[in-house]
């Protein structure tokens, strides 16, 4: 199944730690985020990627042309560019008209981690959203849902919850789903997902694994920790 991958973001808030640097290539180590990502992507069977770009675009294509012989050489992998910001939904909607994609494909965050999640979400109708619980839901939002698993609300970010279920930023999407788009920018989050949840056609599978999105100074600090202890010490 092929992986959308969202990378097209301005990574305002890592701007401090990174400069120039393309957020998805925030170097960890001795590699750069994004190939710590593939790796861990094709250990878990993708070998067929898509990247969504736009900020910084030139950065991260320069990138997969170099891993052509690399971690990528058994992949099959493409890209599409945002002529202007098209925010998360509007990128999606866009990717699907160019590569004329049909039926489902698995869509991830470039700068969130799982440590797992592609197995059990790809096994899944579509929609589904992977959610994990937080104990910062005030940072992130919280998905609720029923005992079927059906979700049926979204909080927005900042609202008081301390601890809930947190989107993941791993979906499996139906490419229909983006068939009447109109061309203007829109949010993944604030409009599919959210109309998906109020007719009850969204599901939710709780993942028990590590998560941590590197968008904020802190958090990249501790994930390159944790890299650095050979991944030993719990996110």
């Amino acid at each position: 199944m092929r992986l959308l991958v969202l990378a097209g973001g301005f990574g305002t808030r890592l701007s401090s730690v990174l400069g120039s640097n393309a957020k998805a290539l925030a170097p960890i180590g001795e590699k750069p985020f994004l190939r710590i990502q593939l790796e861990h992507w094709i250990s878990q069977g993708i070998t067929q990627f898509s990247f969504l770009l736009h900020h910084q675009a030139d950065q991260i294509i320069s990138f997969l042309d170099s891993e052509k012989t690399g971690v990528l050489k058994s992949c099959d992998v493409d890209y599409v560019i945002e002529a202007t910001p098209l925010d998360t939904g509007g990128a999606v909607a866009n990717a699907a008209k160019e590569l004329r994609l049909q039926g489902d494909f698995l869509l991830v965050n470039a700068d969130t981690w799982l440590s797992t999640g592609i197995k059990e979400v790809s096994e899944r109708k579509s929609p589904s959203i992977a959610v994990v619980r937080a104990t910062m839901g005030k940072r992130y939002g919280q998905v609720r849902f029923n005992q079927k698993f059906q979700v049926t609300s979204f909080t927005e970010k900042g609202e008081n919850v301390t601890v809930g279920w947190i989107n993941a930023g791993l979906f499996k999407l139906a490419a229909s789903v983006f068939s009447d788009w109109d061309g203007t920018s829109f949010s993944l989050e604030r409009k599919v997902l959210t109309e998906l949840a109020d007719t009850r056609t969204l599901r939710a599978i709780p993942l028990e694994t590590n998560f941590i999105d590197i968008g904020i100074p802190s958090d990249y600090t501790r994930f390159c920790r944790w890299i650095s202890n050979n991944r030993k010490l719990p996110l």
